[in-house]
């Protein structure tokens, strides 16, 4: 009987590649090197430093080994971050798997390296011979990983030979995210519907459109899809957002359709004066603009606000916009209604930013929720009496929802919930809990394909003061 050969690659002792393919590899200027090698450093930065991914691809203010890119490699390195984080546990299952033992605690170069190149072999539309051959090259570069080189090179062709059959079982088995974030789904949500939740948490989302006027009009001009309330759904889109039709004319803004329910929840705000608390970058701040409100949009960073006026300015709608800590802001007068949009952990946004289960932590949420409690406890202060405040956030965690709103109604009797119904939004049906708080979850929303179903997840609740 032929003896068992086993296909695992030791870490621990690198070999030297052939002195032609190493010349070769470690060429500065090799094309298309230059990309890796920044999506191997942000990489470092989200999982190592949890830094946010928007922050360090934003086009102006972002990383400079990103900004230092063209434009059609910045759009390269950000389809691999968003894959390799999308899918990091099953990357990493893949390659352990694939190693006789685990890498030096302190390789860490050499596992964003191998990260970056799995991620375009198992995921992305690049040769595997190609991403090989670059993340060797890359290995070859970098001072800390040179001597790892070959063992880069065995790991990722070993994958490449293997990933038709090896790639669904790793799938299968993983739920690529932290144990933190799966355990909190789990207790929250039930095993099964956490299940699904992560499940697409892995499919790219659709794009939505929030427009002034004539959905269907616009599904057809933009290539999709009107939902219930109106908002208008887009797969893959035709272009970039900033040269489809309708966007310098101020026809329609990008808005999840989850968002979008939170303003509505006010009701008919026509003629009253709203404010917006923690507007930027003002989405709901133009939908109750749109539906007449007199709005003043208040946020503490300037250059969101900023981000806000020309939103507002293209859109041609109008609102008062104040820089002000939403703690300690001050009017002259209350207002008839108050939306409280509250800065939280974002875990309802994962399958469009794949990088928050990896950038926060439960501390960070219990550290939320209580910064969301005082500013919800200054909101109320801020309305008439009988006026409405919604408090809203972008969690699927029960601390920043639920669990917040229970502690708050138990330390403010003045204050009590106004069950959102049915024939006020008749869109949040599906969302309604009998206690009459919204509540999304990405899975939620089914529509007639996969590519097109999901939404953002949402906490959100009328509350009204008496006397």
């Amino acid at each position: 009987m032929a003896a068992h050969k086993d296909n695992r690659i030791q870490s621990g002792r690198p070999h030297r590649l052939p002195a032609s393919q190493e010349n070769a590899s470690i060429r500065a200027d090799r094309p298309g090197l230059a990309s890796r090698m920044a999506a191997a450093r942000l990489l470092a930065a989200v999982i190592d430093k949890a830094t946010a991914l928007d922050a360090l691809t934003d086009q102006q203010h972002g990383h400079p080994q990103f900004l230092a890119l063209e434009p059609r490699d910045r759009a390269l390195v950000r389809a691999i971050l968003v894959t390799a984080l999308r899918y990091r546990g099953t990357i990493t299952a893949l390659i352990e798997k694939r190693l006789q033992r685990p890498l030096p605690a302190n390789a860490r170069t050499l596992d964003h390296i191998l990260h970056v190149a799995a991620a375009q072999m198992l995921f992305l539309d690049v040769p595997d011979s190609a991403a090989v051959d670059l993340a060797v090259s890359h290995a070859n570069s970098d001072p800390r990983s040179r001597r790892f080189a070959s063992l880069v090179n065995a790991v990722l062709r070993e994958l490449g030979r293997r990933k038709e059959r090896a790639l669904p079982a790793a799938l299968a088995q993983s739920t690529d995210a932290p144990g933190w974030f799966v355990e909190r789904l789990a207790k929250a949500y039930g095993a099964e519907r956490a299940a699904a939740i992560l499940a697409i948490h892995r499919l790219e989302p659709p794009m939505d459109f929030t427009v002034k006027s004539d959905p269907r009009g616009w599904a057809e001009k933009l290539g999709g899809i009107v939902l219930e309330n109106g908002t208008v759904r887009v797969g893959r889109l035709p272009a970039p957002v900033t040269e489809l039709p309708g966007y310098v004319e101020g026809e329609w803004w990008v808005q999840d359709v989850a968002a979008s329910l939170p303003a509505r929840m006010l009701g008919d705000v026509n003629g009253k004066r709203v404010l917006d608390l923690c507007a930027a970058p003002g989405g709901k701040t133009a939908q109750l603009a749109l539906a007449g409100a007199d709005v003043t949009a208040v946020d503490l960073s300037a250059s969101r606000l900023k981000r806000l006026a020309a939103n507002f300015a293209r859109l041609r709608l109008d609102a008062q916009i104040v820089e002000a800590n939403a703690l300690t802001y001050s009017p002259a007068k209350p207002f008839d209604a108050v939306l409280l949009d509250a800065p939280c952990s974002s875990t309802g946004t994962v399958r469009r930013h794949p990088d928050v289960p990896w950038t926060k932590s439960p501390a960070d949420i219990e550290k939320l929720a209580g910064l969301q409690r005082r500013m919800l406890d200054h909101a109320v202060k801020l309305i008439k009496p009988g006026g409405a405040i919604v408090f809203a956030n972008c969690s699927l965690d029960p601390l920043e929802g639920e669990e917040l709103i229970d502690g708050f109604l138990a330390d403010n009797p003045g204050f009590a919930i106004d069950p959102v119904e049915r024939a006020d939004v008749p869109e949040t049906a599906p969302f309604l809990s009998g206690r009459g708080w919204l509540r999304t979850t990405p899975e939620a929303l089914r529509v007639e394909s996969e590519a097109l179903s999901g939404c953002d997840g949402f906490f959100a609740v009328r509350l009204v003061r008496h006397g």
